[in-house]
């Protein structure tokens, strides 16, 4: 069982950064691939990034391709994502989630443990 905490979320002015992360419980963390989802009020649930579970392959959503990085320390159980050039349109609470098992996927449905989420709001 893997359980998961976000935190960095928070309010920043159009093109600034912030830094999510992750904080998982459990001895098996490297063994789980990691994802970041988001959803903004009324919209459904969305994929921006995932990362095997030992770094050696990521996928990024199209949306924030080139301003968001997806990385991991799996020495402190933490998964991270790097979110620069930040505009309106990515406001959202974001979520990190865990799958058991090496490979990368974009699907929700394929992620069976959940964090909170953490706010993020980006401000024009």
């Amino acid at each position: 069982q893997v359980q998961l905490v976000e935190s960095g979320g928070g309010l920043v002015q159009a093109g600034g950064s912030l830094r999510l992360s992750c904080a998982a419980s459990g001895r098996t963390f490297s063994t789980y691939t990691m994802g970041w989802f988001r959803q903004a009020p009324g919209k459904e649930r969305e994929f921006v990034a995932a990362i095997s579970w030992g770094g050696g392959s990521t996928d990024t959503a199209d949306s924030v391709k080139g301003r968001f990085t997806i990385s991991r320390d799996n020495a402190k159980n933490t998964v991270y994502l790097q979110m620069n050039s930040l505009k309106p349109e990515d406001t959202a609470v974001y979520y990190c989630a865990a799958r058991f098992g090496v490979v990368v996927t974009t699907t929700p449905h394929d992620y069976g443990h959940w964090g909170q989420g953490t706010q993020v709001t980006v401000s024009s």
